[in-house]
């Protein structure tokens, strides 16, 4: 239920209006504009009359929200959210650019690939510490010692780090070091985890599960708005269906789907979505124009090389290609590629 105050309620109205909802058993949630401001009730309302607000001074309308979604419904948040990472900003005019190795191996190769993407013109840097492989016997990770890796290369560089958290017992080591945490698309129903996370007040960007549909990916975004925190991203990362010839398929459709549906920030990983360094460029082209607000892109030095996804990760000067290719899509639709606003030093 959203009950929608007028212009002109008082501080103390709307605190009327946030008592009332609490004696019904319903959670509260404030949403102040300039000029609007906003109050979900969030719980079971189906019989809970709306005169039961309506009545309250200062209010001007109560709306029943339909979708199962509340807190992500553009129902309740009808404009774009647009939040801060550490020297740009998401979910506005302008294009988040995150790019990185799958896992970081080792100082020297998350040093160069970061300093490399920066020059290139991302404004984010992601790097796996923990890896959800398939096989157990497979690298799983540098944990705490690839963290200061990334740290280092924060410094360095400038750019937020993004980083892929796979448990609650890992919230607390990651929380002195992650800028972004990032949960994969195994973890996309971890709802414990998702619940741990919307404690916090750091960004988290939700990857859409291997076989999720997209109402069940909004669902799994409101367990993290519930618990408060409202800078939630969600990312397509292709879906899993009979196709054999890519690694998964790129659900290109859930871009404008999404953001009819939602308020959030909604970004796509090529890498994933396709398994193969050949075509990441094609579907980052077709993300921005079909309305992304950001990539995720997995680049690393020498991919023949790589410990993982090596097969699916652009060299370099590749992914250099790629930012040319956006910037021009982006000019078309009115976009920018974001800028950090923070200097580069060269201690590598």
């Amino acid at each position: 239920m959203l009950i929608i105050m007028k212009p002109s309620a008082t501080p103390q109205q709307i605190e009327n209006v946030i008592q009332q909802i609490k004696k019904e058993g319903l959670a509260a949630h404030l949403s102040q504009g300039i000029e609007t401001t906003l109050i979900g009730a969030i719980g079971e309302t189906h019989d809970l009359a709306t005169e039961h607000f309506e009545v309250l001074d200062g209010v001007e309308m109560v709306k029943r929200i339909t979708q199962p979604f509340k807190l992500a419904s553009r129902q309740f948040h009808p404009v774009n959210s647009v939040f801060p990472i550490d020297g740009f900003q998401v979910g506005g005019d302008d294009i988040a650019l995150i790019a990185g190795p799958c896992s970081v191996e080792s100082k020297s190769q998350i040093l160069e690939t970061a300093h490399a993407v920066r020059e290139a013109g991302a404004n984010a840097l992601r790097g796996g510490v923990f890896k959800p492989r398939t096989s157990p016997y497979a690298f799983q990770g540098l944990g705490e010692e690839g963290l200061e890796y990334l740290a280092e290369a924060r410094e360095q560089t400038g750019m937020p780090i993004v980083v892929e958290i796979m448990s609650q017992t890992q919230l607390d080591v990651m929380l002195n070091y992650v800028d972004v945490f990032q949960v994969g698309a195994r973890n996309m129903q971890n709802f414990n985890l998702l619940r741990m996370l919307g404690e916090t007040r750091k960004s988290v960007l939700l990857k859409r599960g291997l076989s999720a549909t997209i109402e069940e990916l909004l669902m799994s975004a409101e367990y993290i708005l519930a618990g408060g925190n409202k800078q939630v991203i969600l990312c397509e990362r292709g879906i899993r269906t009979f196709e054999t010839s890519t690694r998964n398929t790129t659900d290109i459709n859930a871009i404008p789907v999404l953001k009819n549906l939602t308020h959030l920030p909604v970004i796509l990983d090529p890498s994933h979505a396709t398994g193969h360094a050949d075509y990441v460029s094609a579907i980052a082209r077709a993300a921005v124009a079909a309305g992304a607000d950001g990539l995720i892109i997995e680049v690393h030095p020498d991919p023949a090389k790589a410990v993982s996804d090596g097969k699916q990760s652009l060299k370099p000067e590749k992914f250099a290609e790629m930012v040319k290719q956006v910037k021009a899509i982006a000019e078309v639709m009115g976009r920018r590629i974001a800028p950090i606003n923070k200097p580069v030093t060269m201690g590598w």
